[in-house]
């Protein structure tokens, strides 16, 4: 697996994809329409006496965030237009294909085992429910640190193998040194033990997905010799806390509109999610090592982000990549709280905003550039907000003006069409749930799935100020030189205290009251284009505080609120995965327990008279 040059492009197919570039220009103009659609509202707005650099500067960060919230609007636009013209698909057939060697790959660092060996476990019985499951093998490819999770990984192998009996194989390697992190893992695999498989499955640690779904995606991949990746679109899944039931909700109702609507432009140039994918051994042997960068972090060193330009690196040798966005059967699971979103945000910055160093890469296609400039303008989109919220408060005019006037109806109508802009594609999605009688009935029947569209809406317009201004936050880290580090993910809820909550938010809280006092004093239609940052920022801690718990979170499941399909009829693989995460939780709680009694001094019970104290004593040394 050689690493590659990005100076120099190798020697790779002709790419036609002409055929794609109507589809492209339809995305790409439409979202410019948007952008000059706002942007003149914008500049009739603010240049009543004239136009100063400052409002000029208003004008262009308004119309750039246009285009981007447009380019979003016109994919979701585009997938709501498949999805309402696409017929019922037919069940997927289930046939079991030895001639290709399939390796399962699941990549830990220092999380619970029970997690990982759980998911190995579910997986490897699935397979065996539809044949014989002897074109695959398992590797669980450790980079723990910690010796004590460590030989725990060992103790769930060895039981793990046990259960299984007659396959597939499960094989465990820990890393000496874990050189290159995640990618550096699987490189090491693919070095290793590469050459003996046809494909291999990249999951994550809180991966899943059932046999029917990797058959599948077998099948798709032995039709097209010519595919490197089949990228699913993972159903986040387990959702504790009030905040991840929100995450699991707004993914399974909104995420396939988009999903499918990037499928349609994006074609055989599409993007890689660093997990629940099937990628075709040989091929990324060939294209995907991974040079390091020069210079220092955060842009230096080795590429943290690494799936985006992985996929760009399959595709400049020729391979396609492809996302199957109607495919089901892939899992994930969404971080537990608000904090915990935005320590993993923090590195997904650093890692995003160091395609900077990649994007001029020789031999790219422009679509690859397309996903890896998106992927940095995520993180930096959310600080061009803010600063576009402090310019308006500089050049805002006071507006003497009133109800009716041809001013006040360019406010009132550059408010509501970047509303519009951003909930039109949630009702999209909500309308083809209604329209489904399975989707509706999976989400908990009309009125249930109408009830928990309102509160996710009302959720998301309320949190998304607080991550944007987190989000900006963590782009000054990076671009000031702070490296982000690499800590395991938390994965189940925790209760907040109210001095962690506090610490985190409350100079959210201080700048939301602020803010709104002084947008108030500038003017009442600044107020009313503001209103929902202020409001966002000043409730961060009561919000922050309650979506974390999970008691809360499990009273919304028992009422039917924010529920998925999933919940309502969970696939095998699911239910079996989860029962054996409790036994494991069970398994370790006793461990733990007994540990303890071992440490403490056994009872002289002989002393004891009383035989009823003699047998307290006994039972308390069992």
């Amino acid at each position: 697996m050689p690493r590659q040059d990005l100076r120099e492009a190798p020697k790779a197919p002709a790419q036609d994809t002409a055929p794609m570039m109507q589809r492209r220009m339809t995305i790409i103009l439409g979202a410019l329409g948007i952008a000059t659609l706002v942007g003149g509202l914008m500049l009739l707005v603010l240049s009543m006496d004239g136009l100063s650099w400052l409002e000029g500067l208003m004008v262009a960060l308004s119309t750039l965030l246009a285009a981007w919230v447009g380019l979003g609007f016109m994919t979701a636009s585009a997938g709501f237009a498949l999805s309402f013209a696409q017929r019922p698909q037919p069940p997927l057939t289930a046939r079991q294909d030895l001639d290709s060697r399939t390796a399962i790959l699941l990549p830990t660092y220092n999380e619970d085992p029970g997690l990982i060996f759980s998911a190995v476990q579910a997986i490897a019985e699935d397979l065996r429910r539809l044949g014989p499951a002897d074109g695959y093998e398992i590797f669980v490819l450790s980079d723990t640190r910690d010796h004590t999770v460590a030989s725990e990984e060992v103790a769930s192998l060895l039981r793990t193998r046990l259960r299984l009996g007659d396959g597939p194989e499960v094989h465990y390697r820990r890393r000496a040194a874990n050189i290159d992190r995640k990618s550096g893992n699987i490189a090491e695999w693919v070095e290793s033990c590469g050459a003996g498989f046809d494909y291999m499955l990249v999951l994550d640690a809180d991966s899943l997905m059932t046999a029917e779904t990797i058959l599948a995606l077998k099948a798709e991949m032995d039709a097209d010799p010519r595919i490197g990746l089949l990228q699913t679109v993972p159903t986040i899944v387990n959702a504790e806390t009030p905040f991840a039931r929100l995450q699991q909700f707004a993914a399974r109702l909104y995420g396939p509109v988009f999903a499918l609507g990037q499928q349609w432009w994006a074609a055989s140039e599409g993007n890689y999610y660093g997990h629940n994918a099937l990628i075709r051994t040989r091929a990324f042997a060939e294209s995907a090592g991974l040079p390091h960068l020069t210079g220092p972090r955060p842009f230096g060193g080795h590429i943290l982000s690494h799936d985006f330009v992985e996929a760009a690196l399959l595709r400049r040798r020729g391979w396609t990549v492809r996302s199957l966005a109607t495919l089901t059967g892939s899992y994930e699971e969404a971080p537990p709280t608000l904090l915990d979103m935005a320590v993993r945000d923090r590195r997904w910055c650093q890692g995003n905003l160091q395609h900077v160093r990649v994007l001029n890469a020789a031999g790219l296609h422009w679509v690859s550039r397309m996903h890896l400039a998106l992927g940095i303008f995520a993180y930096l989109a959310p600080g061009l907000w803010l600063a576009t919220l402090i310019l308006g408060a500089m050049v805002w005019p006071p507006l003497h003006v009133t109800r009716g006037s041809a001013r006040y109806d360019e406010v009132q109508g550059l408010f509501w069409l970047t509303l519009a802009l951003l909930i039109i594609p949630k009702m999209m999605a909500l309308v083809l749930a209604l329209r489904s009688s399975d989707l509706r009935r999976g989400f908990g029947g009309a009125s249930t799935l109408i009830l928990g569209f309102l509160v996710e809406s009302l959720a998301s317009l309320l949190t998304a100020p607080v991550m944007m201004v987190m989000q900006s936050v963590a782009v000054v880290d990076v671009l000031l030189g702070r490296d982000s580090g690499w800590s395991p993910q938390r994965r189940e809820g925790v209760e907040l205290g109210v001095r962690d909550v506090w610490r985190a938010h409350g100079a959210h809280v201080l700048l939301g009251l602020a803010g709104g006092v002084g947008a108030f004093l500038v003017s009442r239609y600044f107020l009313l284009w503001a209103s929902p940052v202020f409001l966002s920022l000043a409730l961060s801690a009561i919000l922050s505080f309650h979506t974390a718990k999970p008691r809360l979170g499990r009273a919304l499941r028992r009422q039917g609120l924010l529920s998925i399909p999933e919940e309502h009829e969970p696939p095998p693989v699911l239910q079996r995965s989860m029962a054996l995460r409790a036994a494991y939780a069970a398994e370790s709680e006793a461990r733990r327990r007994i540990a303890a009694l071992l440490r403490k001094p056994i009872p002289a019970y002989e002393a004891f008279r009383n035989p009823r104290k003699k047998l307290r004593a006994l039972r308390e040394v069992a």
